[in-house]
């Protein structure tokens, strides 16, 4: 039997930090879906097409490409796990500081779906400390991003500030 992982977020924008703990969980898992969450209460730089677009341009050249799948979800996500047969979710661990909040969403989602595991991964040290909030908030100052992102994601993020923002 083939074992899918779902490695959700928002990726906005996608990092060499979740491109690092996609790779890592290819070691682990036959399938990936990367899922490019809509969620109505965060305010994205990308629309979810482009985030989905980015995504993929930004997978397309790992090894084990043609394991990874990229889809667009919105509701909940135990539910898109179950529809697709989802063994596991994939979450990055970069500091402790996440511990607490995703160790808060894996006791969620295992009362609401007990056969899905949630595993943990870690990326290099490298990107111990890459966010893509941090990006963002060096995008917005002008600053350069590209030690950051891929340079498909600094061409996308140039493209943003030649846009007005309301």
């Amino acid at each position: 039997m083939e074992r899918l992982a779902l490695y959700p977020g928002t990726f906005d924008p996608v990092t060499y930090g979740h491109l690092d703990v996609l790779e890592r969980a290819l070691h682990v898992f036959d399938r990936i879906e990367v899922t490019v969450a809509v969620n109505a209460s965060k305010q994205t730089l990308f629309s979810i097409e482009d985030r989905v677009g980015l995504v993929q341009a930004c997978v397309a050249d790992l090894d084990g490409h043609d394991r990874i799948s990229v889809t667009a979800f919105e509701g909940l996500l135990v539910d898109h796990a179950r529809a697709t047969g989802a063994v596991a979710l994939v979450r990055g661990l970069r500091q402790v500081s996440d511990f607490d909040y995703e160790f808060r969403m894996a006791l969620a989602n295992r009362r609401l779906h007990p056969e899905l595991q949630t595993v943990f991964l870690m990326p290099a040290e490298a990107h111990t400390f890459v966010a893509a909030s941090i990006v963002r908030d060096i995008h917005r100052w002008g600053g350069d991003v590209s030690s950051f992102v891929p340079p498909v994601v600094v061409e996308a993020l140039a493209g943003l500030r030649d846009t007005p923002r309301p």
